[in-house]
């Protein structure tokens, strides 16, 4: 959701103050956005609005599925993660008596499990994931932002 108000936020931005300025100089054709461009860009793995982006010639299909491919990697990671380390800390938490150690105890034993999820979550989406739509879309600037 958020993602998507910085985009919506980016596109107004851009195109307002070019509407406003031909409207100003009453000029018989407003520079609106085609749909298809709007559309690009809401799948573009960028924040910055423009009409036209750099596009390589071909798709590379094998990196697509690579991408992919480690991004069920890290789903059945985190799964393992899940299942061997964090389930068993809190089995038995609702059979036994609430105590403060024991709480302590699940917590600090959950920590690494849950910044490895943290990792794998952002490699598998800000990397693989985005990596992977922008081959699709052959999104060519890689390093829009530097």
């Amino acid at each position: 959701q958020v993602r998507l108000v910085m985009k919506a936020h980016s596109f107004v931005r851009e195109n307002v103050p070019r509407v406003l300025s031909s409207v100003k100089d009453k000029s018989s054709t407003v520079p609106i956005p085609r749909i298809s461009q709007y559309l690009y860009f809401l799948f573009a793995p960028t924040l910055i609005y423009r009409d036209n982006y750099p596009r390589n010639p071909t798709i590379r299909w094998g990196y697509v599925a690579t991408k992919f491919a480690q991004v069920l990697g890290s789903l059945f990671y985190a799964y393992y993660i899940f299942v061997r380390l964090c389930i068993p800390q809190f089995h038995n938490s609702s059979q036994e008596t609430f105590n403060l150690r024991g709480l302590v105890l699940c917590i600090f034993n959950s920590i690494l499990p849950g910044v490895l999820i943290l990792f794998l979550a952002f490699f598998a989406f800000l990397h693989c994931w985005l990596n992977a739509f922008a081959e699709m879309l052959r999104f060519a600037d890689r390093m829009f932002y530097k």
